[in-house]
């Protein structure tokens, strides 16, 4: 996709869109990791302690339904929201269910390995849209929700 077939903000003619948006994704992160956190509790509650067992796969789990549900029904995590960010794509609509998880998908196998999450944080701060790898490939973009 070029700069000339897009529907999103330009980030030459309106920077605000993207203005702080790498510091923002970061803050988000640790509040929705904080979210994960307090939804993998009651997991470990409910099924008396052996959710421990599988620790690693609960917190996969509990997070990918968390980002997958959260971005479909308001382009957005909490965290997101609460930094006031949002995820468009590349005709600058809300993402729907399938982009969502496509985006959660690539979300997780980004942060699986190391040297690949590092390239997407290296995109995000070097791209002039911001745009992490799973952007890239499926063409959305964090910017900053509209007031």
């Amino acid at each position: 996709m070029t700069a000339f077939d897009t529907h999103l903000p330009d980030p030459v003619r309106q920077p605000e869109f993207y203005d702080s948006v790498t510091l923002k994704r970061f803050l988000a992160w640790v509040i929705d990791t904080i979210f994960v956190a307090l939804l993998v509790v009651p997991a470990i509650v409910f099924t008396f302690g052996i959710a421990l067992f599988f620790f690693p796969l609960v917190w996969i789990a509990v997070g990918f339904t968390y980002r997958w549900i959260t971005i479909a029904n308001g382009s957005a995590t909490w965290g997101m929201r609460a930094m006031a960010i949002e995820l468009r794509d590349a005709y600058a609509n809300r993402l729907d269910a399938g982009t969502a998880f496509m985006h959660t998908l690539g979300y997780a196998l980004s942060v699986s390995t190391f040297i690949v999450q590092l390239g997407s944080v290296l995109l995000m701060l070097n791209t002039e849209r911001k745009q992490g790898l799973s952007d890239l490939v499926l063409g959305t973009v964090m910017i900053n929700r509209r007031v």
